[in-house]
């Protein structure tokens, strides 16, 4: 399956804005985003108010660096099969706007820097949590897991969520049970997220061999999982408010979000189309985003 070079043309020619822009987008920025989401909020929930303006942006570094370092790798990793599935033929590894070898470096140094800025700027705990979230995504997701089993995403989704761990290591040092509950509100989130984008590709993930849910399962089988895990989230949820030392704003917001997250998928399993699919995909952004600010919201209110 892997792409000869022959098909990967190089292009020399890009004036230095496009350059940083293709190394830009091997970071994939969109995907930081939403781990950065959860960050802020679970540092604010450590410090039981508004930490340090400094921690804040010295923890974001270290984690978008690490992250795009992560990202970067994969698309290194991934660079073959992304040429084949339409969604990512225009990634910078299948253009040629890099190449790989350059890209490698990039993503190395990406994950050297973001070391050694949350070890000097943070704490240690929190640079090692950050890297060991990327080596979990190279060596568990990418390079065994993605192309071997159907529980890719399932299992490789758990360094989504590490995030939530640097955060709070930021803040305390070390970690309690209210940050590893956390951590599985992101984990459990992770496969009804990314299954829902998956149908709408799934033809992609079946022309590159990938065995993502939708790809070798009925779009009954995937729903049926989806309401499935969204359950267990709306439990987790729930446990973390029991556990977490949160208030009514929280609660409020656990308890509404993860109402509409589960009509949302049984929508989906009743109507087993793409358009509902997508709509799953969007809310479930949404819907972590607006979870995670609940909760900085909650401790500002109580604490702040």
């Amino acid at each position: 399956m892997a792409v000869s070079a022959a098909r990967i043309p190089v292009i020399a020619d890009l004036s230095v804005l496009d350059k940083v822009k293709a190394y830009v987008s091997l970071t994939k920025p969109r995907i930081i985003e939403l781990l950065l989401v959860t960050t802020v909020p679970t540092m604010v929930l450590a410090a039981r108010g508004l930490p340090s303006g400094w921690l804040i942006l010295e923890t974001l570094i270290g984690g978008t660096l690490a992250a795009g370092g992560a990202n970067a790798i994969n698309m290194y990793i991934d660079r073959d099969i992304d040429a084949i599935m339409h969604r990512t033929s225009r990634r910078p590894l299948v253009t040629g706007a890099v190449t790989p070898q350059a890209a490698l470096a990039f993503a190395v140094a990406l994950e050297l820097t973001a070391f050694i800025e949350l070890a000097l700027l943070v704490n240690l705990i929190s640079a090692v949590l950050a890297v060991a979230a990327t080596l979990f995504y190279v060596f568990i997701y990418s390079l065994w897991l993605k192309r071997t089993s159907m529980q890719n995403i399932v299992i490789g989704g758990a360094a989504g969520a590490v995030p939530v761990l640097v955060g709070w290591t930021a803040v305390r040092g070390s970690l309690s049970l209210a940050p590893i509950v956390l951590f599985l509100v992101i984990f459990v989130w992770t496969p009804p997220h990314f299954w829902a984008l998956a149908i709408r590709y799934r033809s992609d993930y079946v022309a590159a061999e990938v065995p993502m849910l939708p790809a070798v399962m009925s779009l009954e089988a995937t729903a049926r999982r989806i309401v499935a895990y969204t359950v267990v989230l709306w439990a987790t949820t729930l446990l973390f408010g029991a556990v977490g030392g949160v208030g009514v704003v929280y609660w409020a917001a656990a308890v509404v979000l993860g109402g509409v997250f589960l009509a949302y998928a049984l929508r989906l399993y009743r109507e087993r189309t793409e358009a509902r699919a997508m709509q799953l995909f969007g809310w479930s952004i949404t819907y972590v985003t607006l979870l995670f600010a609940a909760i900085a919201i909650d401790q500002l209110v109580h604490h702040g």
